[in-house]
């Protein structure tokens, strides 16, 4: 495994950021090993798999998880309020940095993350292939 880190600043869109992380280090199967900063903003859909909200915060990032590649991602994330009240939820975008992002991504070596139609979900889901150099 290789890891890579990064900070991000205020206004950027985290997701954006961990994209073209992934896209310039040529990672092919990544994911997040940790972040943690502060979002003014983030767009969610609720575990109902329909329900999409956008919160304003400002928030805590209590929690990033996911796989990353291809300009694709799967990414949860919990939130915390200025009352230590938890959000969360699946990121759909607009993960708008308040104060900074400091992430750690790592890459599973040897494999490659692809996103493909999976008829007995409807969405698009993890297929990992072995990556041979």
């Amino acid at each position: 495994m290789k890891s890579i880190a990064a900070r991000f600043t205020p206004g950027q869109e985290l997701c954006q950021c961990l994209h073209r992380l992934v896209k310039s280090h040529d990672l092919k199967a990544a994911f997040v090993l940790t972040c943690v900063g502060s979002l003014k903003k983030a767009t969610l859909r609720l575990a109902d798999s329909v329900s999409i909200v956008t919160y304003n915060g400002p928030f805590e990032i209590v929690s990033l998880v996911g796989t990353l590649s291809g300009g694709e991602g799967h990414l949860h994330i919990s939130l915390s309020d200025s009352e230590g009240r938890v959000i969360g939820g699946h990121v759909v975008d607009d993960l708008i940095i308040h104060t900074t992002a400091e992430v750690v991504i790592g890459e599973c070596e040897g494999n490659k993350f692809e996103r493909e139609k999976d008829d007995s979900t409807g969405y698009n889901e993890l297929v990992v292939y072995p990556q041979h150099e």
